[in-house]
């Protein structure tokens, strides 16, 4: 058993660590509850069913711990709220066009944070590559073409703004 869940996180930490990052904004917070998440997924591993992909399932209760995370904090998020830009690669484009660049991708993500939350949750796993469609659709009880067309809107969205 700890062979696979050491598989699985090898595997599959990364991707609930992106999709937790997506969510709550807070590195550090995202690899506490990535870690919680495997954690979790030790204690239920005789209750996954099979039903969706194994990614899925522990998406599932990443967002679980986070919604438990948020009540602990009373729903009142973190004072920190600008994104982290320190993942930005941004040494090979001038300097002059370094700081317009910045506010760009400042701005993309506010306006993303700004979409309705499963529209916002799409949009940025898809961006983040950390699921498909159809891992995306299984997380939220719906099909991948559900997933595709929220997706298609959400970008919709953001073009108008």
């Amino acid at each position: 058993m700890n062979k696979n869940i050491e598989e699985y996180y090898n595997r599959y930490g990364q991707k609930v660590y992106a999709y937790l990052l997506s969510i709550c904004r807070e590195p550090d917070t995202a690899q506490e509850l990535t870690q919680e998440t495997f954690c979790q997924a030790i204690k239920s591993l005789d209750r996954f069913k099979g039903d969706c992909s194994v990614c899925t399932w522990l998406c599932q209760i990443a967002k679980y711990l986070w919604m438990k995370e948020l009540k602990r904090r009373k729903y009142h998020p973190s004072s920190n709220t600008e994104p982290d830009l320190s993942e930005l690669d941004i040494s090979i484009i001038p300097p002059d066009e370094k700081i317009e660049k910045t506010d760009t991708k400042m701005y993309v993500i506010r306006q993303i944070h700004e979409l309705p939350e499963r529209e916002k949750e799409i949009i940025l796993l898809r961006a983040t590559g950390a699921m498909s469609f159809e891992e995306i659709g299984q997380l939220f009880g719906k099909s991948a073409s559900w997933a595709r067309v929220t997706y298609y809107r959400a970008k919709q969205k953001l073009r108008k703004e």
